[in-house]
């Protein structure tokens, strides 16, 4: 069995996190899907008004009873969202963007864990020393919104040394076994899978979406700060599309003087609601979006590479483990 200390810390059976992306994109149906296979899923809360986050949690705890996590966006912060996880005694919550210092006491003391994903060695220290439980190491292979500006293979091993005996956890560029075996052998003690499961059956966005990441080269994906609305200046890695181009060509203008900027692109369904899409939204293809996915942000990490096929959560684990244990096995031999 793929077992590792932090794995027997949180009482789950493989070192496997599912990202917990935002805006509702991990639900409850992924989370579960992921929890029940022996990994970990992880609630992608961030945006959402705490009200919704307590809903989506009493929704889970009906689908599974393993562990999971929520995940809280800092820079997006809203009134009563870290409080809302406290008062359901989620079993850790994983900050990002942001000093995790202030949430720390209040979580230990009411029995939560926190954990907090870095894209340097210097915030995985200040983590460390605030008395974080866990550090997610993030890779600039990542997709989404990414802090780091360096690789998987050079920050984990620097955050590893630098925080021990502090558990890390490996971000980025990671979609099958080997990735796996890779990170564990940089020190990790679990990875973070966003691209992976972003193409599973369970996450809430649109199948266009998923089926179009699943289509894409690593060559394909863009490290930009474009689609800025709702989230300024914080990088993110996306595939390229019709918007990214048009930019480009139109000779990367700033931010209030790019084509169409003010301009609405369509609607999508958010907890149940018809929102509008502004044009360089930080949304992604939701379902029911009636915008045009080619003008969105289609958030993906250079791992969409080893993608081809959209499947339900659990084979997404199973298959993870079942290649991760045959590459051990091989070097048994």
């Amino acid at each position: 069995m793929l077992q590792t200390p932090l794995c027997r810390q949180l009482g789950i059976e493989y070192p496997i996190f599912s990202v917990g992306m935002g805006g509702g994109m991990a639900g409850p149906e992924l989370v579960a899907a992921v929890s029940n296979a022996g990994g970990c899923g992880v609630l992608g809360m961030g945006g959402l008004p705490a009200r919704y986050i307590r809903q989506q949690i009493q929704q889970l705890r009906t689908l599974t009873d393993k562990p999971f996590g929520v995940n809280i966006i800092l820079p997006m912060l809203q009134e009563g969202q870290i409080e809302t996880c406290l008062d359901e005694k989620v079993p850790f919550i994983v900050l990002f963007w942001g000093d995790p210092k202030p949430y720390i006491a209040e979580a230990h003391k009411r029995g939560t864990k926190v954990f907090i994903q870095v894209g340097s060695v210097e915030e995985a220290k200040a983590a460390a020393a605030a008395g974080v439980d866990a550090i997610i190491a993030q890779g600039v292979e990542s997709g989404g919104h990414v802090k780091s500006t360096i690789s998987l293979s050079t920050i984990v091993p620097a955050v590893v040394e630098a925080v021990h005996p502090l558990p890390v956890i490996a971000a980025g560029g990671i979609a099958n076994g080997r990735g796996v075996v890779a990170a564990l052998s940089l020190g990790a003690q679990a990875v973070s899978m966003g691209t992976r499961f972003l193409c599973s059956e369970e996450t809430h966005v649109s199948r266009a979406y998923k089926e179009r990441v699943t289509r894409a080269k690593a060559e394909d994906t863009v490290h930009t700060l474009l689609f800025d609305v709702g989230w300024p200046n914080a990088a993110h890695r996306v595939l390229r599309n019709k918007e990214i181009t048009e930019w480009e060509t139109a000779g990367h203008p700033e931010t209030g003087k790019r084509p169409g900027e003010g301009s609405t692109l369509g609607t999508m369904q958010m907890m149940g609601t018809t929102v509008d899409v502004p044009r360089y939204a930080v949304f992604p293809p939701m379902p029911g979006c009636t915008a045009d996915m080619e003008r969105m942000a289609l958030y993906a990490g250079e791992s969409c590479a080893l993608i081809n096929a959209i499947k339900p959560a659990a084979w997404i684990v199973a298959d993870i483990i079942r290649e991760a244990e045959t590459v051990l096995a091989q070097f048994k031999d």
